[in-house]
């Protein structure tokens, strides 16, 4: 890799740099106190957040895991169930916010890509006794960026409906599902009583997390937030960008979802073990190196050693994530670098 040339970096989403709308918004948003009297870009930035989820009202967090553990806190009790596909980010990335501060049990339900297994979460409502949580989550990660079928979340949130059980819903990357499936963010979250979105993936706003739900619900999490750490001051500098993020780069996700899809069909040409480009639905994708004579870790090293940057997920997986900052250039040096390692 020459000096000139920069790293690939297809770790994640979340390397994602603000844009200069986004710089230029946050140098001249009003501002004011978002513990106190309000931030008023923070306010607009919630209801935008609301309208666009289809929800009544919408809390400025920092983060994706505070929101998940938001929810967890206002939705259920200490010690009730929370059910999650076994592949969860919230079961597996976020265990100690679901077990050490909002005290739930996390009952991980099988299921195939990233959906869970309808029957047996019946059967495990019907065995618990704890109403507290279900939570589901579009895309999911842990599955490769796949999107729930919305005939899928419409059955799981009546069966909580008809159970005592809310239904949250993990969207850190929800207008990437809603891309995927040329539908609104509204038709998504309507199959669940909130929904978390994150502003600092694919949408390149530099940080901050959505929460989304009824007047009550985000009534009850905004004193939570204090409670939790969360409350922050003249926020709207940050909100700011997090606007120009929901104005302007939701349509363009679709180009992330493109360079996914053309990286598998280029790795499945080189491997068939690799991946399967029919599985790639949104921006990550799960490479299977279990076929190869070398684990994940040493692959990763190996195209970091020619400029590209992935993420080892146990031995056998990476991940590798597009962004729009992996342009076609970026998409052909991946591909020789994995060709070139492959040899």
């Amino acid at each position: 890799m020459s000096a000139e040339q920069p790293h690939v970096d297809l770790r994640s989403d979340t390397v994602t740099l603000p844009t200069a709308a986004m710089l230029e918004r946050m140098q001249r948003a009003p501002l004011g106190d978002d513990g106190r009297e309000g931030d008023p870009t923070v306010r607009e930035l919630e209801a935008r957040g609301a309208a666009l989820t289809g929800k009544a009202a919408a809390l400025f967090v920092p983060s994706g895991t505070m929101g998940n553990l938001l929810a967890m806190l206002v939705h259920a009790e200490r010690g009730k169930d929370v059910f999650a596909d076994s592949g969860a980010h919230l079961l597996n990335s976020e265990l100690g916010s679901v077990v050490e501060i909002a005290g739930l049990v996390p009952t991980p339900m099988p299921g195939r890509r990233g959906a869970m297994d309808e029957a047996a979460l019946e059967e495990a409502i019907r065995t618990s006794g704890q109403p507290g949580l279900i939570a589901m989550e579009t895309t999911h990660n842990g599955a490769g960026g796949t999107v729930l079928p919305l005939a899928h979340m419409m059955r799981i949130h009546a069966l909580g409906q008809a159970n005592g059980f809310a239904v949250h819903l993990d969207g850190a990357r929800l207008f990437n599902a809603s891309v995927a499936l040329d539908v609104s963010a509204a038709r998504i979250a309507e199959h669940a009583d909130s929904v978390m979105v994150c502003l600092s993936k694919g949408l390149s706003a530099p940080v901050g997390s959505l929460l989304c739900g009824s007047q009550a619900f985000i009534a009850k999490a905004r004193a939570l937030r204090k409670l939790v750490g969360g409350t922050m001051r003249q926020s709207g500098i940050v909100a700011a960008a997090g606007l120009v993020a929901l104005e302007t780069m939701i349509a363009r996700l679709s180009e992330d979802h493109a360079a996914a899809k053309r990286l598998a069909a280029a790795l499945s040409w080189l491997d068939p073990a690799l991946a399967d480009p029919d599985h790639v639905q949104t921006n990550i994708l799960r490479i299977d190196v279990s076929a190869s004579a070398r684990e994940a870790a040493a692959w990763a090293e190996g195209v970091k050693r020619r400029g590209i940057l992935v993420q080892a997920s146990g031995p056998s997986q990476l991940r590798l994530v597009t962004h729009r900052h992996i342009d076609e250039a970026a998409v052909d040096r991946t591909i020789a670098a994995f060709a070139a390692l492959g040899r």
